[in-house]
């Protein structure tokens, strides 16, 4: 059975190096192993909370699609579409809006920094919040739940969106009393490669430090590596090639050999401008076949547009038929299909809907959620370092009076199970008066009568 593998490219900017080294190359080469289904979109629905130059994003599309064909992305393989050629996409948007809390949305990474930035500037919370900007996890799930993709290949900073898209996807689930959307699993990116910019730091657009990987051609690649900021060791000089981000940098690149033996040359005195040239050299001979690609696929817009709606036609076989049977689900039929007495109904939710969701933390951990009816985290568990743990845990506080489980602590309370608190309130939350705890005693009582 094939894993479904499903990857999203933001289209607001030209690739560079960094992005080269630490998603574009692993990915490419990821969707070619045997038993993955490759799924490859350009968010460009995504490109429009960041940007909003129609110019950019337009320029973008075009440079991001005609970069990931010229390194190799094999489009009869994978599919490759962009995001707004998927009419179902936005309409599976407003269902899957219509199951999430707000709360859920509050808690949200990039929500809660703005909040916080403007807190500090001495504004209103919410100044210059978008709906984009406040509800894009909704989006991002949609994008993931759409194809039921088994595995989400992403970095540390979207482990939380990819936890949202799950519970987002067990409420509805929940909701209509089938299991209609796989659950995605995250897959943290370790071991890719984290290039350093001109300056050392982290290669970044926001930095300004960074190597283009084909705008520009050659002279600019040439340019930018000769501006690598080195130390003031001289030629005849042992350098010390493990911290200089050059030879990091040539490294990425090059062979365990090739590495090896730029790093006995620096060692051994060669100069900062030899080095320079030698891994100008290096990229030059692994770009430049890739680049005439590039500017050849650049020329001609018109065969990625082909590509790319055989890819959205590919990908639409899959999401029209599905949505159709979602809006089945939601009540959203054909008037006569919904008129006799046997038309199918949803499963209704027993109790007050409130349930436990369990998931791993981005340490590894295992903990759960007791999650209100309209979603509200209610409670936040400890760590447990196995799962069985952690089940026998919600178990147990099911089993318990809600009164005795639950008990008021400062001003928050917690989950208690043979003298130890197992689960707290939400980090943050404040309940001087008492509600929250009540209606997390509520939430409780509710699953202790299923």
């Amino acid at each position: 059975m094939n894993t479904r593998v499903l990857t999203g490219i933001t289209t607001s900017g030209t690739p560079h190096l960094g992005n080269y080294a630490g998603a574009i190359r692993p990915a490419v080469q990821a969707s070619a192993q045997p038993g993955v289904d490759a799924f490859f979109f350009m968010a460009d629905y995504h490109a429009l909370i960041k940007c909003d130059d129609p110019a950019r994003v337009a320029r973008s599309r075009l440079e991001i699609a005609a970069t990931w064909l010229a390194v190799g992305l094999d489009h009869e393989r994978v599919t490759f579409y962009r995001q707004s050629d998927i009419p179902e996409i936005p309409e599976l948007t407003w269902l899957l809006n219509c199951v999430t809390a707000k709360g859920l949305m509050n808690r949200a990474h990039a929500y809660k920094a703005s909040v916080d930035q403007n807190t500090e500037k001495g504004l209103e919370p919410d100044d210059g919040v978008t709906m984009g900007l406040f509800s894009y996890p909704v989006l991002m799930a949609a994008d993931i739940v759409m194809f039921n993709a088994n595995k989400v290949p992403v970095g540390r900073d979207q482990i939380q969106h990819l936890e949202m898209a799950r519970d987002i996807a067990q409420r509805f689930n929940h909701l209509y009393g089938r299991d209609y959307f796989t659950l995605p699993e995250v897959v943290i990116e370790e071991d890719v490669a984290t290039l350093p910019g001109l300056d050392g730091r982290k290669m970044s657009k926001s930095y300004n430090n960074t190597i283009p990987l084909f705008e520009g051609g050659a002279s600019a690649l040439r340019a930018a590596v000769m501006r690598i900021v080195t130390d003031s060791r001289a030629p005849g000089e042992p350098k010390d090639a493990e911290n200089s981000h050059l030879y990091t940098i040539y490294r990425a690149f090059a062979t365990h050999e090739q590495a090896a033996a730029l790093r006995k040359q620096l060692e051994e005195g060669m100069g900062w401008g030899e080095a320079k040239q030698a891994l100008y050299d290096h990229l030059e001979n692994l770009l430049a076949p890739m680049r005439e690609k590039y500017f050849d696929l650049m020329a001609n817009p018109g065969r990625i547009e082909d590509i790319l709606q055989a890819g959205a036609a590919k990908a639409r076989k899959l999401a029209t038929p599905f949505m159709q049977e979602l809006r089945q689900a939601v009540g959203l039929r054909n008037l006569e299909a919904g008129s006799g007495a046997k038309a199918a109904q949803p499963k209704k939710e027993k109790g007050k809907g409130a349930r436990f969701v369990s998931f791993r933390d981005e340490d590894g951990g295992f903990r759960f959620r007791l999650l209100a009816a309209d979603g509200e985290e209610l409670l936040l568990s400890q760590r447990f370092a196995d799962p069985k743990e952690a089940g026998a845990a919600m178990r147990r506080l099911q089993a318990e009076p809600a009164d005795v489980a639950l008990q008021a602590d400062g001003q928050g309370y917690a989950a208690m199970i043979d003298g130890v608190a197992v689960a707290t309130a939400p980090t943050g939350a404040q309940d001087e008066s008492g509600a929250l705890l009540a209606r997390a005693r509520a939430a409780l009582s509710s699953l202790s009568q299923e």
